[in-house]
């Protein structure tokens, strides 16, 4: 495929994507300007990186550090927003901090303080959302709903890090618009709190309309951009 067929596609990908968030936005009463797309660019180059920015993409999510440190070095140029969105074990959490501007997936004390220490090392401030376990799988990361205040506070209380908020996944085979319901509710306690906690990620390439509807102001948004995904070839 040449630079200039992928560009097409990646370009009609995301025209797509923003034909859809309009239309959700248009039904919840809301407007686009209240969010933020980030492109989940996990298995896909960087050159497919290199074209969103073209296309005026600012926001890209990967989930795997060894993908993203790299990824992320070799755009560096281009003044993005990166956004880690995987399960993240505590032992990368200084390769995470080198380049992540926003950690999506906190859900244990033992992280806060291995982000905040490796943040105050690297002179940065990371934003952190509590990521929202709503299905009880261990498996796929995440805070039981009355473990986020105690992890919102932690946040919000270590040197390197702010609190941006909260993020979920939609259960597999679940009501996503009743999970996102329940994040919705979780983030104004959180903001109770916190004021200025007020991002919710929710959302992603089959579940953005009901995300939408329900406060989400961050879409992760990968196969609907960029394509289905190739085997990680290792």
């Amino acid at each position: 495929m040449t630079d200039t067929t992928r560009r097409e596609e990646i370009a009609a990908g995301l025209a797509r994507v923003e034909a859809d968030i309009a239309e959700a936005c248009r039904a919840a009463g809301r407007r686009r300007e209240e969010l933020t797309l980030v492109a989940v660019s996990k298995t896909y180059p960087a050159s497919d990186v290199r074209l969103l920015a073209e296309l005026g993409v600012a926001d890209v999510g990967e989930n795997r550090d060894q993908e993203a440190s790299a990824k992320a070095h070799e755009c560096a140029d281009l003044g993005l927003t990166w956004h880690f969105i995987g399960q993240l074990q505590t032992n990368k959490a200084r390769s995470v901090v080198s380049y992540a501007d926003v950690v999506h997936s906190v859900d244990r004390l033992r992280l806060v303080s291995a982000l905040g220490r490796e943040a105050v090392r690297a002179g940065r401030e990371v934003t952190c959302l509590v990521q929202v376990a709503l299905d009880g799988d261990p498996g796929r990361g995440g805070a039981r709903p009355e473990e986020v205040p105690a992890l919102a506070d932690a946040v919000a209380g270590t040197g390197g890090l702010r609190l941006g908020g909260v993020m979920a996944v939609a259960p597999l085979g679940g009501d996503p618009s009743r999970a996102f319901a329940r994040l919705r509710e979780i983030a104004e306690t959180v903001r109770k709190t916190h004021p200025g906690a007020d991002v919710i990620s929710a959302g992603m390439s089959g579940d953005m309309t009901e995300a939408i509807a329900n406060g989400a102001t961050h879409l992760r948004v990968g196969t609907a951009l960029l394509g289905r995904r190739k085997p990680l070839v290792r």
